[in-house]
């Protein structure tokens, strides 16, 4: 266990990630922090967009509308603990001075979107 500047790091959560390493520039941290916080609002987003799928009625009631929702709801539950997970990772990475993982999760969500936005132009258009 590592303590920087007099700093009891067994106060900080979680200790997998700070209990490691040295304590790197302020910056590299916070800037890993904006991005977690960008894949927070981005579950929001997704979030919004499958309730107004229903809300609205876009495509009416139909399978491909219906699931199209669905789908965007269950990823915007899913991406929080993903991000939180990323945010782990690439921390850890920064206090051992490691390499950076590479992206997890830009992959899997441009997947998830064209199928639900291909759902939703079938709900449209049938």
């Amino acid at each position: 266990m590592v303590a920087d500047a007099g700093y009891n790091v067994r106060r900080r959560f979680p200790m997998r990630v700070y209990g490691r390493g040295t304590e790197p520039d302020a910056r590299f941290s916070l800037a890993n922090e904006r991005t977690y916080l960008a894949w927070i609002r981005t579950s929001v987003a997704l979030m919004a967009a499958g309730v107004a799928l229903q809300v609205f009625g876009i495509g009416g009631r139909s399978g491909p509308g219906v699931l199209a929702s669905t789908l965007l709801i269950v990823c915007s539950i899913v991406l929080p603990g993903a991000a939180w997970v990323s945010w782990a990772r690439v921390e850890r990475s920064l206090r051992e001075d490691a390499p950076l993982p590479a992206p997890s999760m830009a992959g899997p969500l441009a997947v998830v979107l064209a199928v639900a936005s291909g759902l939703v132009l079938a709900a449209i258009l049938l």
